[in-house]
């Protein structure tokens, strides 16, 4: 994957949602596109990302020291490895994207040899886990946290989605944690045409999926309480989500995080 930066690339897309300013026109002109049709499009980059730190706290605090996190998008407050190491230090986090531009960005804020990141294809699973720089750092024969954070609704169904995550979980040890988060097609029925036609013009077209599509991502994994959720409504706390309190669907995703037993 080149760099094009007339051609709209959904991480700085997602970027320009949480107020970063990794973009370039091209993103800034389909994003706000988005925003015309699904207003929400910015407080719900907000509620994934405050999930992730959720989810990522939580998983530490149960013990988890090693984290994979596919599709990471371009780095901003609250990356997995600060959020780690905040709960507990000697954290191991490989970051994986496709983008040049996304590693570029997340090698800046890393050093030490205990975290880095890798160029893969979360269609390519078996070439991310054999990556000799992810063999150097994780350890699966101990739990791992596997991150697909608003990244499988990105995979069409003809690449086999749940191909995808079957093998990664055949990787993982006993007692590691799929955390995962997707947009949803019951949100705005009314948008999702619209979206997906401004997201087909980006780097990766969008594939929003019904619950159970989601659910069915999961298969093989038990999920935790509360189970597949809004994304607000995944162990809420910090006061992280007060723009949702009335209308958790307003967050435009599901979530939920769940155990390889």
């Amino acid at each position: 994957m080149g760099f094009d930066p007339n051609t709209p690339n959904v991480a700085r897309m997602y970027d320009y949602y949480l107020g970063g300013k990794d973009h370039f026109p091209a993103d800034r002109e389909a994003a706000e596109q988005i925003l015309r049709i699904v207003p929400e499009a910015r407080l719900a980059a907000r509620a994934n990302r405050a999930f992730l730190g959720r989810a990522v706290r939580h998983l530490a605090g149960l013990g988890i020291r090693q984290f994979l996190d596919i599709g990471t998008g371009l780095p901003n407050q609250g990356a997995v490895h600060e959020v780690a190491d905040s709960v507990a230090g000697g954290s191991r986090v490989v970051y994986v994207d496709l983008d040049p531009v996304v590693l570029v960005h997340a090698r800046a804020m890393l050093d030490g040899e205990d975290k880095v990141a890798v160029q893969g294809d979360l269609r390519k699973p078996q070439e991310i886990l054999d990556h000799p720089d992810v063999r150097k750092v994780l350890d699966f024969r101990r739990p791992v946290a596997v991150l697909l954070v608003a990244v499988m609704h990105f995979v069409q169904e003809s690449e086999n989605p749940r191909e995808i995550i079957r093998t990664l979980r055949e990787a993982m040890a006993p007692g590691s944690y799929l955390v995962l988060s997707h947009g949803v097609s019951e949100s705005r029925p009314d948008a999702v045409a619209e979206g997906t036609e401004v997201y087909s013009k980006a780097t990766s077209p969008l594939v929003l999926r019904d619950r159970a599509g989601i659910a069915a991502l999961f298969e093989g994994f038990e999920l935790l309480e509360p189970g597949l959720v809004w994304l607000p409504e995944w162990r809420p706390g910090d006061g992280d989500t007060i723009d949702f309190i009335d209308d958790p669907s307003a967050s435009l995703g599901l979530c939920g995080v769940a155990r390889r037993n």
